[in-house]
């Protein structure tokens, strides 16, 4: 099994690829769903966020306010920067059990859904292709301002607080245009879909695991070192 991390940019139709995805049985982890979960009040994440953001960021049934949280780190990179400190190592442990769970499931890949990827740039070096969904930057705005009910200047500045798509392009493996038409989308997410699942690298991945567990370690290192080439 081999990973692939796919991300785009705020209102750039992510969430249409991923429903593609899904509806082509893939199995996708979704970072959005799980950074939810990891600061509900039961998980450790929470004490520290509210410890460092105060209780004034917290609804009356004891949640985190997002959209309080939001306004905070939109603002103040330092504040962004020390949340993601606080988050992502939690993320991190629920994305590795859910990634676990498809290898054992006999995937033959798995995607994640990371919207950050490549501004953290700390996970892309786990990935064999990356994947970013792609929008014109004029499209784009218009699609935030709509969606949010943003003026310009504000929704200029969330798209300030991320990476261009411009930029995240030139390191993505694969990219798919969102710009145009939801079917023209749709065409593009197939022709990937049948690309990964050719690919010979699940192949030596699952070569590699049975010669391990048939206790023959030499091959299996072999194998392995030719996986990770």
């Amino acid at each position: 099994m081999f990973l692939v991390g796919l991300s785009g940019g705020i209102a750039s139709g992510k969430s249409t690829v991923v429903a593609v995805l899904r509806e082509l049985g893939c199995a996708v982890i979704d970072a959005d769903v799980i950074a939810r979960e990891v600061v509900q009040p039961h998980f450790k994440a929470y004490q520290q966020i509210v410890s460092s953001f105060g209780t004034e960021i917290l609804l009356e049934n004891g949640e985190i306010n997002r959209e309080a949280l939001g306004n905070i780190i939109f603002s103040q990179p330092e504040k962004r920067q020390l949340l993601n400190s606080i988050t992502h190592p939690e993320i991190q442990k629920e994305m590795l059990k859910q990634i676990l769970k498809y290898f054992v499931l006999g995937y033959r890949y798995v995607i994640l859904d990371i919207p950050l990827l490549f501004e953290t740039n700390r996970l892309t070096k786990f990935m064999k292709y990356t994947v970013l969904v792609y929008c014109d930057p004029p499209t784009q705005l218009a699609r935030l301002m709509r969606r949010n009910g943003l003026a310009r200047a504000a929704a200029e500045a969330r798209l300030a607080a991320q990476l261009p798509l411009e930029e995240k392009r030139r390191l993505a493996t694969f990219v798919i245009d969102n710009s145009g038409e939801r079917e023209g989308t749709r065409r593009q997410v197939l022709r990937l879909h049948a690309r990964l699942e050719g690919s010979l690298h699940f192949l030596w991945a699952r070569l590699a695991a049975g010669v391990l567990l048939a206790g023959l370690p030499g091959l299996g290192y072999l194998l392995l070192r030719r996986l990770l080439s």
